[in-house]
């Protein structure tokens, strides 16, 4: 099947001229103007293979039509400008507009096939290269998330917890994060970061493998010895996590590590393991502390019933499991009927 090009020029002979050269290879497609042109690569930028652009048209000039090439994303498109001209400024601005190669009116009809075909092979196999590398990322990142879901779920079976308690930790973390991020500049983070938090957040307990049932599925208070081996798990977590580093993203991996520590740490900076205090608690932490203190009031326990969640929110404002940042809590705010609409909340005819 043959590939397609598309010949942009306002002289009609210079188009039939530059679409015979290439009948024999290509398909030819005709532009007599820049908006024409950008009509048609909006239409078929998925069947063309390259671009014979004149610098100099009505309407649109070609690097006006370049610089909507670019705002449209189509990159992977070899452009070629056609041009008599001489004003090496404007040259200049075509190949910093992703322009590959200029081509001199007039020019030599095999010198240009040449020209046109290698650079159009070249493309092909960067093009076929890359999706054979976006396949690989992909592959690799359905290998991380699938093991850090195996290792959750080997938490959540030594916690005697359904397996639901790390959907509902990922959806407050992601719906959390997502309003801090927007609400303030200093802790704006892109959704793919925001993302990969979500991922490592389902790893923030996985130190709780090395606690022994007696004291993680104790029915009562644990006794003041008890809990300083329960506060243990944040650093056994990272000693786990330690281990596996090579088999896991490395964004992941720096979330998680500082998600498992920093997740019992508290704005006032009487947490553990490190005491820090205020901002020296990464965003990302703050994050998953709110969320799993939220989830764990409002969830039952072997040691308690599930709190409504009216009685958390006044809980958690009235520092009774913490203290949170200000800002963090007014994010809180802004998304809690988005919370209790949501499917997160259980039991309710047992909540107290």
């Amino acid at each position: 099947m043959k590939k397609t090009i598309l010949v942009v020029d306002d002289v009609e002979n210079n188009r039939e001229l530059l679409a015979a050269l290439f009948e024999d290879k290509y398909n030819a497609i005709q532009a007599a103007d820049g908006e024409e042109a950008i009509e048609i690569i909006k239409e078929k930028n998925g069947e063309l293979c390259a671009i014979l652009l004149d610098l100099l048209m009505p309407k649109k000039n070609g690097l006006e039509v370049l610089k909507e090439i670019n705002k449209m994303g189509y990159t992977n498109i070899p452009v070629f400008l056609i041009t008599a001209e001489e004003d090496r400024s404007m040259l200049m601005e075509g190949y910093n507009l992703g322009a590959v190669d200029v081509i001199r009116k007039p020019f030599f009809s095999n010198f240009l096939r040449c020209r046109v075909n290698n650079i159009v092979e070249l493309y092909s196999h960067r093009n076929e290269l890359e999706s054979i590398v976006e396949e690989q990322v992909e592959h690799i990142r359905q290998m991380n998330k699938s093991l850090v879901e195996t290792l959750a779920e080997l938490i959540e079976f030594r916690d005697c917890e359904s397996g639901e308690h790390v959907k509902r930790i990922c959806g407050l973390t992601d719906l959390f994060m997502t309003q801090v991020s927007n609400m303030y500049p200093e802790y704006h983070l892109p959704k793919a970061e925001i993302d990969k938090i979500v991922t490592a957040a389902m790893l923030h307990d996985v130190g709780k493998i090395a606690i022994s049932d007696t004291i993680l599925n104790k029915p009562g208070r644990l006794t003041k010895e008890e809990f300083e081996i329960m506060k243990t798990h944040t650093t056994k977590g990272c000693e786990i996590l330690q281990k596996i580093p090579s088999v896991m993203e490395e964004g992941i991996y720096k979330y998680s590590y500082d998600i498992c520590r920093h997740h019992h740490e508290r704005w006032d900076g009487r947490g553990y393991p490190d005491g820090l205090a205020g901002d020296d608690i990464s965003i990302w932490a703050q994050v998953v502390a709110l969320a799993d203190v939220y989830d764990a009031l409002t969830s039952p326990r072997v040691y308690k019933a599930a709190f409504s969640h009216e009685t958390a929110v006044n809980m958690i404002y009235n520092n009774e499991c913490g203290v949170f940042n200000p800002k963090l809590l007014k994010a809180f705010e802004q998304v809690m009927d988005e919370v209790v609409a949501k499917t997160w909340l259980k039991n309710k005819d047992n909540a107290k």
